[in-house]
């Protein structure tokens, strides 16, 4: 008797678990979609200010070539049982070693650990020459604010990514939920 007690009591344990999972990831998807709408929003204000400071005639769209180029940021999927997106920035045309590419899934911590400080530093410069090449069509004086709004929506594609991965859990933590629901209605 013990033991089926015991049972039922793991069976209980592992739904409210699957229940707190969902309702974790529901909390970090929401979190997560607030803090998208303000980076957006810091965005779309720095933009605004450098095209005031720096005139409309120097950040227009007649500036941008309208010529196809390769992406310098691109997403990866590695399928399992819940996918994970793996967001890939500022990865330059000559680059198609796997080892240039900066890769945002991981933190920093991981990066200094695994690789020598040489390596991290020529990847920070390669970045920030990728920035500044993207902004030298606004000439070559551009200011500040520009650079502010180009990391913020670079932020905000990272924060895509999280809230990518954030609603992939969320609906693998729901088909567990939904699993526990039909298995008590049978």
């Amino acid at each position: 008797m013990a033991e089926i007690e015991s049972v039922d009591q793991n069976q209980k344990n592992d739904k409210d678990e699957d229940v707190l999972k969902f309702m974790d990831s529901i909390n970090s998807y929401i979190l997560l979609l607030d803090s998208l709408s303000s980076t957006l929003r810091q965005g779309w204000f720095d933009f605004s200010s450098a095209r005031y400071s720096m005139g409309t005639s120097r950040v227009n769209s007649v500036l941008l070539d309208l010529k196809e180029h390769s992406a310098a940021t691109h997403l990866e999927v590695a399928k399992g049982d819940e996918p994970h997106f793996t967001l890939c920035k500022w990865v330059s045309d000559d680059a198609t070693d796997p080892k240039k590419m900066k890769d945002t899934s991981q933190s920093t911590e991981v990066e200094e650990d695994s690789s020598p400080s040489g390596s991290l530093i020529s990847v920070d410069n390669q970045v920030r020459k990728e920035r500044s090449k993207s902004l030298a069509v606004f000439g070559a004086f551009v200011s500040p604010k520009l650079g502010a709004a180009q990391l913020s929506f670079e932020t905000a594609l990272e924060k895509l990514v999280e809230i990518a991965n954030v609603r992939a859990s969320m609906l693998h933590a729901f088909e567990q939920v939904q699993e526990h629901i039909d298995g008590v209605e049978d």
